[in-house]
Formats: structure tokens, C-alpha cells, sequence
């Protein structure tokens, strides 16, 4: 396993070793060794998107932050991870991410992180948290808000309608004062 530096603290990308043959392929999807042993996951999820869905920009408030560690097992979407958390260096920074059944990248968002991802062909997504979902806390920016300045290699050609209500970064901000 390779890290990839992304410039913004605790955000990590995982380059797998992978191990594939006529026969098939191996890899580790998770090890705590990877996280010093100081990580642990509590839930797991799998998500189906067809080519243009944009999920995103999801995360939840206290109590109730996650940690994510997130990985494309079957197509390809451009990951996006934004930094909310308002003591860090590089609050409001951005990373995008082009995950995919092929590359085998992961990608690790820490908690009091946006995340979300743009499904650039019909996708299979798999994520690990480090606490549970909560309706209650869960909230979602823009994807495509002007405060962010995030470049999609493409507009999404299907959002659900919390994705279309989301609010503003401003909004966002203003609730955290």
C-alpha cells in the first residue's frame, strides 16, 4: 500500500497493492495498521450510481461526525473532499479524486469533512465510517456552490432533491458562528 499526499491535513489516498492473475485479483479494502491502529469503523455501506448521479457534498454534525474511508469497487466517479473544519490550516480546501474499479485508489476523509462524488460511469461505491448515520445531523452543501470553486470533470445529470436543496456555503458558515 502507497500514500498519496493530498496537501490537506488528514486527507489520505491509498494506493492498493493489488494482486491480480488470469484467475482474478486481491486486495485489502481496510487494515487498521494503516491508521496506527487509532481508527475504527462502525459502519458499512454500499452504494449503486448510474453514470451522471452526483451525490454530494454530505456530512454530519456533532455528535455524529464521520470518518470515511470510501473506494470504487466496480465503474468510476470523481471523489470530493472539503475541508469544514473552521481551526484547520486548510479549512474550505478542496481534493478531487478519480476512483475506480480499475485504479483500486481509496480514499480516507476524516472527520469534519463535505464528501461527495460524481458517478462518471454506472458505479458500485463502498464506504466504511467511523460513526453511525444519523438523520438528525445530516446535512449537505452545494456541490456546485461558487464559495467552493470545485471542478467537476463534468456537470451531474442526476441529482436527488436534497442534493438540489442543499445549502449555500454561506449558509453552512453561518450556522457554525
Amino acid at each position: 500500500m502507497k500514500l498519496k499526499i493530498t496537501g490537506i491535513q488528514g486527507l489520505m489516498v491509498f494506493e492498493n497493492d493489488f494482486h491480480g492473475d488470469e484467475r482474478g485479483f486481491f486486495y485489502e479494502s481496510c487494515n487498521e495498521k494503516w491508521f496506527q491502529n487509532k481508527l475504527h469503523f462502525v459502519q458499512s455501506n454500499i452504494s449503486y450510481s448510474k453514470k451522471g448521479v452526483l451525490r454530494g457534498l454530505h456530512f454530519q454534525t456533532k455528535p455524529f461526525v464521520q470518518g470515511k474511508l470510501v473506494q470504487v469497487i466496480q465503474g468510476e466517479v470523481f471523489d470530493v473532499a472539503i475541508d469544514l473544519r473552521k481551526d484547520s490550516k486548510t479549512y474550505k480546501q478542496w481534493h478531487g479524486e478519480t476512483l475506480s474499479g480499475i485504479n483500486h485508489l481509496m480514499m480516507y476523509i476524516p472527520e469534519g469533512f463535505a464528501h461527495g462524488f460524481l458517478a462518471l460511469t454506472d458505479s458500485l461505491f463502498t464506504y466504511s465510517c467511523t460513526n453511525f448515520y444519523s438523520p438528525e445531523h445530516s446535512k449537505a452543501i452545494r456541490w456546485d456552490d461558487e464559495d467552493l470553486g470545485i471542478i467537476w470533470p463534468r456537470n451531474p445529470t442526476d441529482l436527488s432533491k436534497l442534493d438540489k436543496d442543499s445549502m449555500k456555503f454561506k449558509d453552512y458558515e453561518e450556522e457554525i458562528k
